[in-house]
């Protein structure tokens, strides 16, 4: 089994020594992704906004390697404030309508550029 690093110009570039995803076997596993705008390179302002920006920039990250949202069996929400914790659950819900990945959510002391939001994922198809 070999690993092999998915990169799309569609999610913000890694400022770090990571991959934005690596696929081992049949999983995928999306690095965190927090709300920049990959055409901008600007943070997205507001709860709202800046957690559909990063489910788009997994999302497109998940496409790149040939998964969807379908093939997603886990994701992990970090929180900047966990009192932000039922906007971002209302944006979440419209990227996972009908399937639900396993989740876990929490409030962390700080993200990367000052960011509200950042998500993982992990997808597995056969």
């Amino acid at each position: 089994m070999g690993l092999i690093s998915v990169y799309t110009e569609s999610a913000p570039k890694a400022v770090g020594p990571y991959s934005q995803g690596i696929k081992a076997g049949n999983f995928l596993y999306v690095s965190g992704q927090i709300p920049i705008d990959p055409e901008t390179s600007t943070m997205v302002e507001g709860i709202e906004g800046q957690t559909k920006m990063a489910l788009k920039n997994a999302q497109a990250i998940l496409l790149e390697g040939g998964y969807t949202l379908e093939d997603v069996v886990k994701t992990t929400v970090y929180l900047q404030n966990i009192s932000d914790f039922a906007a971002m659950n209302e944006v979440y819900g419209t990227f996972f309508t009908d399937h639900k990945p396993a989740r876990a959510a929490f409030e962390v002391a700080a993200l990367p550029l000052n960011a509200q939001v950042e998500i993982e994922m992990i997808a597995y198809k056969e």
